[in-house]
């Protein structure tokens, strides 16, 4: 029988194409159990401190902890800032200038650094990237001590620095910006640059650079939310209040709710101020995240 025998005699059933494995019911409520409960999981705490950030110093433990009393949020707030001299507001900018700069710092090392790693060739490469894997799996918490006293060798402790420098070493981000420049930038564009006489430094910046962007904002959140959660470097290098980050400033204030009791609702209404620069940075940056890696998955 022919080809085209086989074929008229097939019923509309047997010309469709054919469909991959059904959902089951069961496999995609558990799904949404699940996601549904890690997103209360993670969703609560932060309503929670909302919650108490719009409350005065007498309702925060008379009141229900998941809904509203009097509304004082902008009071509070106002109360925050104008304490100590509006020392909270210097520890937000504190903060800022760690992470901002640091993660931006750490962004351009790490995507140079991982592209030289993917693109070039060079007697001990990959024993450069093995210590840089190594790096990965240390913590930092185990370099803070070390960090203090190289710092304190060379008088850089308790100066905007002691925090700064070690923030811009990021060996996920070599390690991340490694493995996405071996597979988004060809090695055809760079030869094409060198033939037209650019640098190499051209070159990455104005054309590889853009091929990485999804890696490299990536690396970018990554140690923007790592250098503003930061506690434990700060707690050893910093002792002068005005050259705090906001996580070590709150954790003085609540130190001290024993012997000033005002300092709590302080503490609730700076936590909550604090988290909004890291949801306002990703909400910012998301679009060129989600757009990189659909353009990856398309390639």
């Amino acid at each position: 029988m022919s080809m085209l025998t086989r074929t008229r005699g097939a019923t509309a059933d047997d010309l469709k194409p054919a469909r991959g494995p059904r959902e089951s019911v069961v496999s995609r409520s558990a799904a949404l159990i699940v996601m549904g409960v890690f997103t209360l999981y993670f969703l609560v705490p932060i309503w929670w401190l909302f919650i108490a950030a719009t409350k005065d110093r007498g309702d925060l433990l008379t009141t229900n902890a998941l809904w509203f009393a009097d509304w004082n949020f902008f009071a509070n707030v106002g109360d925050l800032l104008a304490y100590g001299d509006g020392v909270y507001l210097r520890w937000l900018l504190n903060s800022a200038g760690y992470a901002g700069l640091g993660a931006l710092l750490a962004t351009v090392i790490a995507g140079m650094c991982g592209y030289a790693l993917a693109k070039y060739r060079f007697r001990g490469r990959e024993v450069y990237f093995n210590v840089v894997l190594g790096g990965v799996l240390v913590p930092a918490t185990a370099l803070a001590l070390p960090l203090f006293l190289l710092f304190s060798q060379v008088n850089l402790t308790n100066t905007f620095w002691a925090v700064l420098l070690p923030s811009i070493v990021s060996p996920f981000g070599v390690y991340l910006s490694r493995i996405y420049a071996s597979a988004s930038v060809p090695d055809e564009l760079i030869e094409a640059g060198r033939i037209d006489g650019a640098s190499e430094l051209r070159t990455f910046f104005t054309v590889s650079i853009r091929l990485m962007t999804p890696a490299l904002i990536t690396v970018f959140l990554f140690q923007f939310v790592a250098i503003w959660n930061n506690f434990f470097l700060p707690l050893i290098m910093l002792r002068s209040e005005e050259l705090f980050p906001v996580t070590y400033g709150l954790y003085t204030w609540n130190t001290q709710l024993n012997q000033i009791p005002e300092l709590r609702t302080y503490v609730l209404v700076g936590s909550f101020l604090s988290i909004l620069p890291l949801i306002v940075t990703f909400l910012l940056l998301q679009r060129f995240w989600r757009n990189g890696l659909g353009t990856g998955s398309v390639k």
